[in-house]
């Protein structure tokens, strides 16, 4: 009995594990030379869609809703007051968290019609809920701070050309699939402002 007890803790031990090794994989950049200034921040936008994965599994085993409404406004909120600090157009930062948020939605919404119709294949635990949403906070700053660095570009005519080449660049060296691959041009829709 006394194995019975230790196995399930050691179990939950090594699922954590694999989380933190997890969301520390997805936080890895993609390479130390961008290809294009828009890279980094396009690179963290894909990084911060792959925390869908633990997200729609805790909300799948928990039996939540896959949207928050109170939550998202309370994100952009708090993206808002980032952006003022950043000294860059709240509006802007929203609306882009927005489209980010939204893209978010659509993975889990996508793993939960997985998980329906085929059921052998969802998760079997619960993820660690705050290490994802640590892991969604360090991306929105690191988001926040690349708008700032790329303020200028992202008003500029060169941007939907740079915009282009980042995604690209993203989607081969992290080998999105085609889910991600429509998230990440879902999250990024709204970064070539005129």
């Amino acid at each position: 009995m006394h194995r019975n007890v230790r196995r399930p803790r050691l179990t939950a031990a090594a699922r954590c594990g694999a989380v933190t090794v997890g969301l520390a994989v997805l936080a890895a950049p993609v390479r130390a030379d961008p290809a294009t200034p828009l890279t980094p921040l396009v690179d963290a936008a894909a990084q911060r869609l792959q925390v869908a994965e633990p997200v729609a599994a805790y909300k799948w085993n928990q039996h939540g809703a896959i949207e928050d409404p109170v939550r998202v406004q309370q994100e952009l909120a708090s993206l808002g007051d980032e952006a003022d600090a950043a000294h860059v157009d709240r509006n802007y930062v929203t609306r882009v968290f927005g489209d980010q948020i939204g893209a978010t939605e659509a993975i889990e919404y996508s793993r939960f019609a997985d998980w329906k119709l085929n059921p052998a294949s969802a998760p079997g635990d619960s993820p660690d809920l705050s290490a994802s949403r640590s892991s969604i906070d360090a991306f929105n700053r690191a988001m926040v701070a690349q708008i700032a660095d790329d303020w200028n570009l992202l008003h500029s005519p060169e941007c939907a050309a740079q915009l282009g080449a980042a995604r690209n660049d993203v989607v081969r060296d992290r080998r999105l699939d085609g889910l991600y691959q429509k998230a990440l041009s879902s999250a990024t829709q709204s970064y070539c402002q005129r």
